[in-house]
């Protein structure tokens, strides 16, 4: 029998999850438990805390990196070769994140904190 039980590492700092439908707050539970379909690319799983998520230490709040550091996200994900493309791609991640997250659009992890 599975466990209905997951331990998700969150960095002590970080504000309590807010309710469903209610403003982000940089929590991070929903990408520490598994990343956004822009998330699965950058990070290349499925499950999992999402490769992207940044800790912001200054603000004690995770932050997209997709949006907050794309051409740094790029740079991480790109092949050698290719890398030179981060700082001109690095708007168009930037806007691709803040739909696929839907930025401003209220939480929408349904996870219950234990």
């Amino acid at each position: 029998m599975r466990s209905a039980y997951k331990t998700i590492h969150i960095e002590p700092l970080a504000p309590p999850k807010p309710a469903f439908g209610r403003p982000c707050n940089g929590c991070g539970v929903c990408c520490l438990d598994q990343p956004c379909p822009l998330g699965v690319v950058l990070s290349g799983r499925r499950h999992g805390a999402c490769s992207a998520l940044r800790w912001d230490a200054a603000q004690a709040m995770y932050r997209c990196g997709a949006i907050a550091r794309p051409a740094q996200v790029l740079a991480d994900r790109l092949p050698r070769r290719l890398r030179r493309l981060a700082v001109p791609l690095a708007p168009l991640l930037a806007a691709l994140a803040r739909r696929s997250i839907a930025l401003d659009a209220g939480c929408d992890c349904d996870l219950e904190l234990g």
